[in-house]
């Protein structure tokens, strides 16, 4: 049975700006750690700009969050 007082929250693209935001890291550090392979790849939306999943941004943070023995809200 669906549960229709919770729907699941839609995919969010979101933009370097709210990523650097989000992750206290700057530009040059978020495309060092894409290259190593420690952080989510974007994803093209044309004309040669790139956003990146919301939720890819959270699972990150959660992960850093875990990883430094904190419990992710």
């Amino acid at each position: 049975m669906m549960d229709y007082t919770n729907p699941p929250a839609k995919p969010r693209l979101i933009r370097m700006n709210e990523v650097t935001q989000r992750i206290g890291l700057c530009k040059a550090s978020v495309y060092n750690r894409i290259n190593s392979g420690d952080f989510p790849k974007p994803v093209s939306i044309g004309g040669g700009r790139v956003a990146w999943l919301e939720s890819d941004i959270d699972q990150w943070i959660e992960s850093r969050l875990s990883a430094a023995g904190h419990e992710a809200a």
